[in-house]
């Protein structure tokens, strides 16, 4: 059986030196991923030999796209796109969709092809779920979305809520008044609305209303129109609040939902997410999208705990609260 050769000529020595990293600390990335193959680099061309070479060439080609579209290699990124060419996905298409510029000029962009279907699901549906462990960018992505939204007109004001889990007894003897004692629950989202707009715009939208941060149980008897809303956290939601919240949605308005099935911190483990993609399944205008390990896009070792808390977790996670319903039949 011939061994499989492809060759890649690469245009520009500017990009062959960013393609191959400083003192080719990218092209090791990439033969690393790819025991088999040998990979000869001559001038402007690339030389690819072994089973995976077709792989390989298509990967190189898509790093190129991606330089030439103004983006940034590094080794993170550049695992991330072995994965999505081993996924026959197009990270030149993932990578380079923008969702938002910053107010610091930094541009907001899916970095997996499982944040690209979460942020387009967003884009498309009145009610999407985006379900994923911590790192995922389920709410920071959410919130870019949130703003996006609100810059382009299409709704009036953003509304950001949680669940106090503890808003029983503890919360009672933390000091303040009831903003202060709420805040820490709340802090993610604001952290995240500061990320998108500098700190004095942000102020302004929430002294305005036109950005609303508030505890879960602040939505109740509430019809929220012309709103991007965002429920963060929603595995700690009760089967009633996820129902009374889902029932304020009104006329022009867009609901994400965001949660992680396994960080469920509620005292009885009745989570309202549990089978509610069951239940709400194949109704027009909501949909669930569910993130994985490699949408996780912290530092790499996130990726290994995920995963080996999954490994760890799946012989004796069928029937439990904290278990997605559709993974077991």
């Amino acid at each position: 059986m011939a061994t499989t050769q492809v060759k890649i000529s690469v245009p520009g020595n500017h990009l062959m030196a960013d393609l191959l990293g400083h003192r080719d600390e990218l092209l090791r990335v990439v033969e690393s991923a790819f025991a088999g193959v040998e990979i000869h680099v001559r001038g402007n061309e690339i030389a690819i030999t072994g089973d995976e070479a077709d792989r390989v060439g298509h990967l190189f080609e898509e790093l190129v796209l991606l330089l030439e579209r103004g983006q940034r290699l590094e080794p993170a990124s550049v695992v991330r796109t072995i994965d999505m060419v081993r996924a026959d996905e197009r990270p030149s298409e993932v990578l380079t969709a923008e969702v938002l510029r910053s107010s610091r000029g930094r541009t907001i962009r899916p970095k997996s092809a499982g944040q690209k279907r979460y942020v387009d699901a967003i884009r498309d549906n009145v009610i999407t779920f985006g379900i994923g462990p911590a790192g995922t960018g389920k709410s920071w992505l959410a919130v870019a979305m949130a703003v996006q939204a609100l810059q382009a007109k299409q709704v009036e004001r953003i509304i950001l809520t949680r669940p106090a889990v503890e808003a029983g007894e503890r919360l009672g003897f933390l000091p303040g008044d009831l903003a202060a004692k709420i805040d820490p629950y709340l802090r993610p989202l604001y952290d995240a609305l500061y990320d998108m707009v500098e700190p004095e715009g942000a102020l302004r939208l929430l002294e305005r209303g036109t950005v609303e941060v508030a505890p879960l149980a602040f939505m109740r008897g509430r019809t929220l129109n012309q709103s991007f809303i965002i429920l963060d956290e929603a595995q700690n939601a009760t089967p009633e609040q996820m129902k009374m919240f889902l029932t304020r949605i009104g006329f022009g308005s867009r609901a994400v939902v965001t949660a992680d099935m396994t960080q469920v911190d509620l005292p009885t483990g009745r989570s309202g997410m549990t089978r509610l993609e069951r239940t709400l399944g194949g109704i027009d205008g909501l949909t669930f999208v569910r993130l994985g390990s490699k949408d996780v896009v912290r530092h790499r070792i996130v990726q290994d705990i995920v995963d080996a808390y999954d490994r760890a977790e799946a012989p004796s996670g069928a029937g439990g609260p904290d278990r997605p319903p559709s993974d077991h039949p």
